[in-house]
């Protein structure tokens, strides 16, 4: 499965490591992705899924179906 945060749309980004001789070499830098189960309310189950730390955060803040909705209005909700 790819390493993409299934609410915020996080992925995986390209960079490049500077040694100190100022060589270049490229590097990959990877969201910090944590698998964890939500309790959705309004249907009663609960669902897996793969998203951010950051996300995480957002969830505690104000609530896994709030941020649901919001996430699919935006456009970034993968399922």
């Amino acid at each position: 499965m790819a390493k993409v945060c299934q609410l915020t749309g996080k992925r995986t980004r390209v960079g490049n490591n500077v040694s100190h001789a100022n060589n270049k070499t490229k590097r990959k830098f990877f969201p910090n992705l944590q698998t964890k189960k939500f309790f959705l309310e309004s249907e009663g189950v609960w669902v897996r899924m793969k998203v951010s730390a950051k996300a995480i955060r957002t969830i505690n803040k104000n609530g896994f179906e709030k941020t649901l909705i919001a996430s699919a209005r935006k456009g970034t909700l993968s399922v």
